[in-house]
């Protein structure tokens, strides 16, 4: 389907690897020059708005540091699923308005004097922690009260290493705004020293995280998410190809009837796989000799890919052999085809083509289901079988299949191929350029070597079905 794009402009196409890595450049170069400028600012904190504005440096390093980690994630992908036991979800804090002004929107600052007890806070943390302004700021003592419980003893560590071992505060816990809901707040601090050395003050800068841990948390879901749904794609895969290769003949080469008298036809079939990591899909092929000395010949498909669609194909595989050995005509063998898919409890849609072949009289009697037609090959010409077409097996339960019978003369060349065996061809266009390989079949020794032709020509890379041929050739 095409892109909705409009016709003067191309679809926005997603970032290379190149653009993406000139961002992290640029990214470190600007950490670069934030830190050379933080160094450069000569202070001795004694001043608040000095403090906060180194603060403020060190809140730009770190999102300069997360803005260079989800770069380099972008770049590399979602990379391996962490192993062990999955990491109990943190509650999920309940959304609020955010404020959409510039950082300082996002930030608020305390100062906690220790000699006096009293506590000096901004407006803004204020309005991150959803408190009166009005109100006295709370003490270091009553700091608690905020937090989540679980989170206080996070809290107490961090005030307690500051003020008792003058450790800089860096850390994160949540609190409960008096509406019940939750943030996430990121504080950064220091302690404040007096001329005896002692700690005087503690000052310290708040920032509400809540929006970006929740991406953080959607992000890392989202990845846990592709890695379960990829191993599922893989685990299927494995499932629908172990599958085919149970039910389809395992041939490699010519196929090996077990003839009773001489050999009739010399066959040979292959299965065209799809592209690396495309779905299974669910074209067959058989061939059959039968108890009254006729072979079945026969090539089909089912619409769709996987485990479901895999398994529906041997379920009807099973019954074109069934039926064949009790001696069911082609026609209505495609039939009772279309009612047994149309019953199943996965209803699906199929096309098939099924022959038989009688090497007494070396005629062939076939019909088809929505299928490509046959290809006869005959003294270096091909040219298509003429016959009666049928819808698709399960569109219709009531619907019937016409047969046909041509005879064939020794050295002619059948083949039966599935619909995708050309990709993007359908009617005369997808027999034309089989049938130019009639000189080159006609120069081969065996069937082998024909179905080596066709694979040759149409087996390349990146095809996006599995496809199917089968090829006999009248000996005697």
């Amino acid at each position: 389907m095409p892109s909705p794009v409009s016709a003067d402009r191309p679809a926005a196409q997603p970032p290379g690897p190149g653009s993406v890595e000139a961002l992290i450049r640029q990214t470190r170069r600007l950490k670069g020059d934030v830190d050379a400028v933080r160094r450069d600012t000569r202070s001795d904190g004694t001043h608040p708005e000095e403090r906060w504005q180194r603060a403020l440096y060190d809140l730009a390093l770190h999102q300069l540091d997360d803005l260079g980690t989800h770069l380099a994630q972008l770049r590399d992908g979602p990379g391996p699923a962490p192993a062990g036991p999955a990491e109990a979800p943190a509650p999920r804090p309940t959304p609020t308005t955010a404020s959409r002004g510039s950082l300082l929107s996002r930030v608020g600052s305390a100062e906690w004097n220790l000699l006096t007890d009293e506590a000096n806070w901004s407006g803004e943390l204020y309005r991150i922690l959803g408190l009166d302004p009005a109100r006295p700021a709370p003490t270091l003592d009553e700091l608690p009260a905020l937090v989540l419980e679980e989170d206080r003893p996070k809290l107490t560590a961090m005030v307690t290493d500051c003020l008792v071992d003058a450790r800089p505060i860096d850390g994160e816990f949540r609190v409960v705004r008096p509406d019940t809901t939750v943030r996430t707040v990121h504080m950064m601090g220091e302690p404040v020293l007096g001329s005896d050395g002692g700690t005087v003050s503690m000052w310290a800068v708040l920032r509400d995280v809540s929006e970006l841990r929740r991406e953080q948390r959607t992000v890392r879901e989202t990845r846990d998410s592709l890695h379960r749904h990829r191993r599922r794609e893989q685990t299927e895969h494995r499932i629908a190809a172990e599958l085919q290769e149970a039910v389809l003949p395992p041939w490699r080469g010519s196929l090996r009837l077990p003839h009773r008298g001489p050999q009739t036809l010399d066959l040979a079939a292959h299965r065209l796989p799809a592209a690396a990591g495309t779905p299974i899909g669910a074209d067959w092929y058989d061939a059959l000799e039968l108890s009254d000395g006729r072979t079945l010949l026969g090539v089909g498909g089912l619409v769709g890919h996987g485990v479901a669609v895999t398994s529906g194909m041997a379920m009807l595989l099973g019954a074109v052999r069934g039926l064949a050995m009790a001696g069911t005509e082609p026609g209505q063998l495609l039939t009772l085809l279309g009612r047994l898919i149309d019953t199943a409890v996965q209803p699906a849609l199929g096309s098939a083509v099924c022959c038989r072949y009688r090497p007494e009289t070396r005629t062939l009697t076939w019909a088809r289901a929505g299928h490509p037609a046959p290809l006869l090959y005959r003294d270096g010409t091909g040219s298509t079988l003429d016959g009666p077409d049928g819808g698709l097996l399960g569109a219709s339960p009531s619907a019937g299949y016409e047969q046909s019978t041509v005879t064939l003369c020794p050295g002619d060349l059948l083949l039966l191929h599935t619909g995708t065996l050309l990709p993007g061809h359908s009617g005369t266009a997808a027999t034309e350029p089989l049938l130019a390989l009639a000189p080159r079949f006609a120069a081969a020794r065996t069937a082998r070597d024909c179905v080596r032709t066709v694979v040759e020509e149409f087996g390349g890379t990146g095809r996006e079905d599995d496809a199917c041929v089968l090829v006999a050739k009248v000996v005697g």
